[in-house]
This record gives structure tokens, sequence and C-alpha cells, in this order.
């Protein structure tokens, strides 16, 4: 079930790509690098695990 769209895909895939491209700059980084993995994957699978949690669900054409 996909529950991530739109906006929120974008930001997240950035976002995620942008921490784990710090790691190469930024020493110091390392460990939100990893931490981008998150926000990368859940991007690109279109799901978060928590919004269901949550009662969240940004993808309009995915709701039933």
């Amino acid at each position: 079930m996909k529950n991530v769209g739109g906006i929120d895909k974008n930001l997240r895939i950035v976002f995620g790509i942008m921490l784990i491209a710090s790691t190469f700059f930024v020493p110091a980084m390392s460990l939100w690098g990893w931490i981008g993995v998150v926000p990368l994957v859940t991007g690109l699978f279109n799901f978060c695990p928590l919004y269901p949690l949550l009662g969240l669900n940004t993808c309009k054409k995915c709701e039933d």
C-alpha cells in the first residue's frame, strides 16, 4: 500500500540524497548519511511505516 506521494515523495528523495552526499564532503556527517537512507527508501517505495500509525497519507491518488 502506498502512502507517500507528491511533494512529500520528492522532498524525501532530495533530502535523503543530500544527507548521503554530505558524508563525502563533511566526514563528521557520516552518521547522518546513514540516516539519509531512510527518507530516500521511503520516497522511492512510496511507503512510510509511521504514516499508518499516525493516520497520515500524502498519496492522494493512492487512497481507497
